[in-house]
């Protein structure tokens, strides 16, 4: 996740460079190209499963299904017809909610920040798109910093004792309580330097989302991870829209960012609320009866 939020700071970054030399298609033009580029190295690069993949050694297999505890594929065996996923079932559980719920409010805080931060800025500390850029940049990189602790940190929970599901509560608490309060500190910020500390902050503890719902994804269903992340983030990209044609039209109507930072903030706390309440960290049973 770290490349992510890495790719944000330098996009951040050299979008007013770019627009300033190319106009203001400059950036979508060059970043979509990069996106052509990126796509063959990712076709060519990639595979299913470890033993498809064409530059895999013998040795390397070995050790990563023996580090897996799994038997190794028979390469001559066909495939089995999979089955269509019991979404039914997955919604039935609350454990799936609080998947959905917590992505959706990760994609609302990110991608409002993401979107209307050098606009904030520029409206209200006066702060140029470029000078902006750099106000704007930072978080994202402490984000990619912070999200190297938070993984590290969870794993140290986890060997020394705690409970899964304990660990997941604390990560994802941190990463929802965390940038409410940051958020409302940043709406009292008498000046651009203070308000980018908050911001900062706000943007680098959300990382400890991805030791929080993030994985939890293969602990609850692995069998199911991926179905379970398609309707998790399908509703996160739902909540990512609202939320940023919803900071527009707020600040549009109200004339400030601050009324909507306030929103937010409360929702970072029901959110937390609704994880801390209905996650877990053990395996659900989405198969059979109950």
């Amino acid at each position: 996740m770290a490349g992510f939020q890495l790719g944000n700071a330098i996009g951040l970054l050299i979008s007013p460079i770019i627009m300033s030399q190319a106009g203001i298609f400059g950036p979508f033009v060059i970043f979509g190209l990069f996106g052509f580029l990126w796509v063959l190295v990712w076709l060519f690069a990639t595979s299913s499963t470890p033993d498809k993949h064409p530059q895999i050694s013998r040795y390397e297999l070995n050790y990563i299904m023996k580090s897996q505890k799994l038997p190794m594929p028979d390469i001559n065996e066909p495939e089995k017809s999979r089955m269509i996923p019991p979404f039914r079932k997955l919604l039935s559980k609350m454990p799936t909610w609080a998947l959905i719920s917590a992505n959706a409010m990760h994609s609302w805080g990110y991608f409002v920040i993401l979107s209307w931060m050098p606009i904030y800025f520029n409206t209200i500390y006066h702060v140029n798109l470029r000078e902006a850029a750099w106000f704007s940049a930072l978080p994202w990189v402490m984000m990619a910093v912070l999200g190297y602790i938070s993984g590290a940190g969870s794993d140290m929970l986890i060997q020394n004792g705690t409970s899964v599901t304990s660990t997941r509560k604390i990560m994802q608490s941190i990463g929802f309580v965390g940038p409410g309060v940051a958020l409302l500190c940043l709406n009292m910020a008498r000046n651009p330097f203070v308000a980018s500390a908050w911001l900062t902050a706000a943007v680098g503890l959300n990382s400890f989302s991805h030791s929080g719902f993030l994985v939890n994804l293969q602990e609850i269903a692995p069998q199911y991870a991926g179905i379970l992340h398609g309707m998790s983030n399908t509703a996160g990209t739902l909540a990512a829209i609202i939320g940023t044609v919803g900071a527009g039209f707020f600040a549009e109507q109200m004339g400030s960012f601050r009324g909507f930072l306030m929103l937010t903030s409360l929702l970072y706390f029901i959110s937390a609320i609704f994880w801390d309440i209905f996650a877990t960290g053990e395996r659900v049973n989405f198969d059979g009866a109950g």
